[in-house]
């Protein structure tokens, strides 16, 4: 009987080098998002553990959605993919630098029950936080990564883990750690980032194109 392929030392270095890329992009992109000022007032008005549940349950769906999308471009010429990755970042650079100025994001007016149950509670944090980042740049910036490796649970695994460390940061720290956020730092670090990624892209399209 066979054994089972075991990856090589090369694809693991790959495979750990793509969840890192995906973490390292969307964690500072998220951190001044309104993502963790929206989970922060969850936090305030339910337990914990239901809104870091529901909220997790939230990214886990946008991630797919954004790595199945970003997948699906690679069906296209190799040209024509890295031109979209290329404007994709370029355009979420521009937000960020034209976002670095602002402040923190408002928080959210969130209408809630009193005293819901667990379920509720989570629901309640699942549907807030899947309507709030519908189209974020957190998904773009997935949804981009994905078309650019052929790697998409690496992608799914490290955008996700990123926004689950942003959840875990806002539900158990709270509103001392929006306080303490150096935001325009976070966003010109994300920007600058985003201007990386768009510029590979883009050197790497017009090198397909002159071959």
């Amino acid at each position: 009987m066979p054994r089972p392929a075991v990856p090589s030392g090369r694809e693991t270095f790959v495979v750990l080098s793509v969840i890192a890329a995906a973490f390292i992009l969307v964690l500072p992109i998220e951190l001044p998002d309104k993502t963790l000022f929206a989970t922060l007032v969850l936090a305030t008005r339910f337990r914990p553990l239901p809104v870091f549940i529901g909220v997790g349950l939230a990214f886990a769906v946008q991630c797919l959605v954004a790595v199945t999308a970003g997948s699906l471009l690679t069906l296209l010429p190799d040209a024509l993919v890295t031109g979209i990755v290329a404007v994709l970042f370029l355009i979420g650079a521009l937000v960020l630098f034209r976002s670095i100025r602002s402040g923190a994001e408002e928080e959210e007016d969130i209408e809630t029950p009193p005293h819901p149950s667990f379920l509720k509670a989570a629901s309640i944090s699942f549907g807030v936080l899947f309507a709030a980042e519908w189209g974020d740049l957190s998904q773009l910036a997935t949804a981009g990564l994905a078309a650019r490796y052929d790697s998409p649970v690496s992608v799914f695994i490290g955008s996700w883990a990123a926004l689950l460390v942003v959840s875990a940061l806002a539900v158990f720290l709270g509103k001392k750690l929006a306080d303490r956020l150096p935001i325009p730092l976070i966003r010109t670090v994300a920007a600058i980032l985003f201007t990386v990624f768009g510029v590979i892209a883009g050197v790497e399209t017009i090198r397909l194109l002159a071959a």
